[in-house]
Formats: structure tokens, C-alpha cells, sequence
């Protein structure tokens, strides 16, 4: 074991099953051990699949009771509104927990978790899907939709609309612009095709924000913005920064030019490529993906930053291969390039080697990088991606609770949320089922 990961000594060589269908081939394994971690991956997948469903809603169960049963216990308000460590991870756990299994009482109690996260969400200084009242909004926005809820559906839109978009806010993923563009490709995807169309202006979305709400306007910086586009805003800032350099866009946070999927330019570019955009936008996209590649560390691994470029330490989503993967995948699927295929296999390679952290939860931890393999499966089809989803997913399954309980293992700052604690888990396991529909909350689409 290292300090930062466990060491991973899952091996595995490719065969099929005669007759099998692609999902359900099964990879070859060492069989010379006969330790639980290896029975279980040697499973048939149909019956893992059921073994981690039934371990998913028990996860469930227990987020549920030890975030927002302790909340009504207690009587309090929600102090922590987010997805990414507070009662909406769980509203959204709940809601893919509803997805899978049609569950409608899940349904229902997610509905009841984003009312109680409205008022606690007024003030949020984010305004992102992740950290902000965009991710109230938007997910009560298609939660109500669900529940054929005309009214709530009509509030939660108007709320969405009524919320402001300044320059000071940052362009990342997060906190930022970048955040709420993902916000509004949520909303495409969930209330139909075409709502907000992907050349993404102002004046669209309040078109469509005003079928629902014609009384409200749409506010960014304090003024009505009819045709500007925040998407260009957030390119003009990329390309500003990003002169005299060799990467066409760079953008920073809290003083830093990051790399990676939360604050920097892997979360960016991925939500960039949702839109249709001018060719010359698009070559500067592919630039700089192609300047974070060539100057990737020797391990195939990403620097956190320009400034962090000499430390290959971190292999987590917010920083590191992880990340970067998940929005390569996206740019060979719309690029068609094989560049981008390649590297991210390549990122693929180092999380599979480095990425058993120590910590269990989707930002920095095992339950995020297996999302790397699911997503390349996902493109590919190759079920050697699967298989390692799989790998990921059982030594989760079979170790997780036992290594928190002794310590090995960091269960998260805050232990039940999605992000950083067994929510995350519970969320895998839930996607596992469906692995060629599987996507990483918040950041694939």
C-alpha cells in the first residue's frame, strides 16, 4: 500500500462466454486466490448487478436516515443545501435511486428534500449545479415533472430564471458560469430536446423560461442581456488569459490556472462542447485539450495546474487523470479524433493503477474513478473498460465498510454525502447496473 492508494492486484485477461451478449461477457481471472474480492468479480454480471442494487438501496437507506432523518429528528434547518456535500446529494441519490428501481416513494421523498433545500439555498453565494440554488432549481425543475407537478414545475423554472449571473462570478465548474451553463444542458436533457437550444443565448432561455413566467426577466450583471451569449463571455475570458501562452484558453481560480474537472480547464472544455460553436472556437477547444495532452507528466497523469506542474500526486476528479478522462472521452466522441481516444486511455491506465484511493467518495476517491471506465466503455464498448468498473466497484463492495471502520480508508469530511462520502458509493453501485448508461453526476451529461 502506498500513502495515497491501495495497490491494485486485481489481474485480468479478456474472454467471452459463447452465446453471452456484449454486456454481459465476462472478463478471465486469475483464479489462484480465492479471496471474496475475487469471488465476487467473478461473478456473472447479472448476478452482481443484483448483488450491488440490493447494497445501493441499503446505502440509500442509510444516507437517507443519517442526513435527513437526523435533520427532522433534531427539528433544524438545513445547513447544508448542496449537492456536493449536503441534502440535495441526497434528493439526487434518491432520485436515481427512483430511476432504477421506479420507486415512486423515492421519488416523492426527493421532492420533499428540494423543498426543504429552497429557502436554505436563497442566499448561496454559487451559482452552479454542484454548490448552488441552480441545482435546487433545476433538479426541483425535473423532479416536479416526474411527478406531473405543473405548478411546482412552473416555480422552480421561474426561480431558476430569477437568478443572476454576474462577472465576478468564476468560470469553472464548481462556483462558477461554467456550473450554471451545465445547469441549463440539465434541464435540455431531462424537460425535452430543444428547450434551451445549444446556441445558448440569453434570449433563448428566457423564451423559454417565459412560457412558464412571462412577469419575470431575465437579470445578468444587473441589466436584461437579450443576445450576448454567457457562453462567449466565458470564452472571451478564456482567450484573454490564454494569450502569449501556447494554450489558446486558460482560466483561473483563486489565483491559479487549474487543469482539472472542478476549478479549471477539464470541467470547462467538457461543458464547452455541449455547444454549437464557431469553428473558431472550436479549434481553440481542441488546442488546448491537445496542450494539457502534450504536457501531461511522463505517468500519463495531468498536473492539478500551471502553477502545481511538477507534483504527480493527485488522481482524483476534482485534480488529475480522472477528470481529464471523462472530457476526453467527450472530445473524441464529437471530435472523431483518435488523439483524444488515446489519451484518454492512457488517463485510463494511470487510474486504474493509482486510482484505488484511500478515500471512498466521487471527487476524490474510488467511487469518481471508476466512472473513468464506464465512461469508456460507454464509447468503446470494450469490456475490458467494463470489467474494471467492475474491479473498482467490487473492492467497494467488499472492503469499503471494513477498511472506514479501521481506518484504512478515509469515509469523506462528511461521510453520507454524494460527493465526498458513501453516498457516492451508493450512486456507483445504483449506475452499475446500467453501465452503458451511466454517467458521472454533475459532470457527464
Amino acid at each position: 500500500m502506498t500513502d495515497r492508494y491501495f495497490e491494485n492486484f486485481m489481474r485480468e485477461e479478456t474472454s467471452t462466454v459463447e452465446g453471452a451478449d456484449e454486456e454481459e461477457r465476462s472478463v478471465g481471472l486469475h483464479k489462484e486466490s480465492q479471496d471474496s474480492l475475487l469471488k465476487l468479480l467473478s461473478m456473472p454480471y447479472p448476478t452482481l448487478s443484483a448483488r450491488l442494487k440490493s447494497a445501493a438501496i441499503d446505502l440509500k437507506q442509510t444516507v437517507v436516515g443519517k442526513t435527513w432523518g437526523f435533520t427532522l429528528e433534531r427539528n433544524r434547518r438545513i445547513s447544508d443545501f448542496t449537492l456536493y456535500t449536503g441534502a440535495l446529494g441526497t434528493a439526487f441519490l434518491l432520485f436515481k435511486s427512483f430511476q432504477v428501481t421506479d420507486n415512486r416513494n423515492d421519488l416523492n421523498l426527493c421532492s420533499e428534500i428540494i423543498k426543504a433545500c429552497d429557502p436554505a439555498s436563497l442566499h448561496a453565494r454559487a451559482v452552479t449545479f454542484i454548490c448552488g440554488r441552480v441545482g435546487v432549481c433545476a433538479l426541483g425543475a425535473v423532479v416536479a415533472k416526474h411527478q406531473a407537478n405543473q405548478q411546482m414545475l412552473e416555480y422552480y423554472l421561474a426561480e431558476f430564471k430569477g437568478i443572476k449571473v454576474n462577472e465576478d462570478h468564476p468560470d469553472e465548474l464548481l462556483y462558477g458560469k461554467l456550473g450554471f451553463l451545465w445547469a441549463c444542458l440539465f434541464l435540455n436533457k431531462n424537460l425535452g430536446d430543444g428547450v434551451i437550444p445549444s446556441t445558448f443565448t440569453v434570449r433563448f432561455v428566457m423564451e423559454f423560461l417565459l412560457r412558464f413566467a412571462s412577469s419575470y426577466i431575465w437579470i445578468y450583471n444587473h441589466a436584461i442581456l437579450e443576445q450576448r451569449a454567457l457562453v462567449n463571455k466565458v470564452i472571451k475570458n478564456g482567450r484573454k488569459l490564454g494569450v502569449g501562452s501556447r494554450c489558446p484558453l486558460m482560466f483561473k481560480w483563486f489565483g491559479q490556472r487549474f487543469w482539472g474537472a472542478a476549478h479549471g480547464l477539464a470541467g470547462n472544455m467538457y461543458v464547452l462542447m455541449h455547444f454549437d460553436l464557431p469553428s473558431d472556437v472550436v479549434e481553440d477547444i481542441k488546442k488546448t485539450l491537445k496542450y494539457m495532452i502534450e504536457n501531461r507528466f511522463p505517468s500519463g497523469n495531468y498536473p492539478s495546474s500551471e502553477e502545481e506542474n511538477t507534483s504527480d500526486l493527485l488522481v482524483h476528479w476534482c485534480h488529475g487523470a480522472p477528470g481529464m478522462a471523462l472530457t476526453l472521452v467527450k472530445a473524441a466522441e464529437i471530435f472523431d479524433d483518435k488523439e483524444f481516444l488515446e489519451a484518454a486511455i492512457d488517463a485510463a491506465e494511470v487510474v486504474w493503477k493509482r486510482g484505488l484511493l484511500k478515500r471512498v467518495g466521487l471527487c476524490h476517491g474510488i467511487s469518481g474513478n471508476a466512472y473513468v471506465f464506464l465512461s469508456l466503455f460507454r464509447l468503446t464498448g470494450n469490456v475490458e473498460f467494463l470489467y474494471r468498473a467492475k474491479a473498482f466497484a467490487c473492492f467497494l463492495l467488499d472492503r469499503a465498510g471494513k477498511l472506514i471502520s479501521e481506518g484504512e480508508m478515509h469515509g469523506g469530511d462528511n461521510r453520507y454525502s454524494l460527493f465526498e462520502g458513501v453516498g457516492g458509493m451508493a450512486y456507483l453501485f445504483l449506475d452499475m447496473i446500467d453501465p452503458a448508461n451511466a454517467r458521472f453526476p454533475g459532470h457527464e451529461l
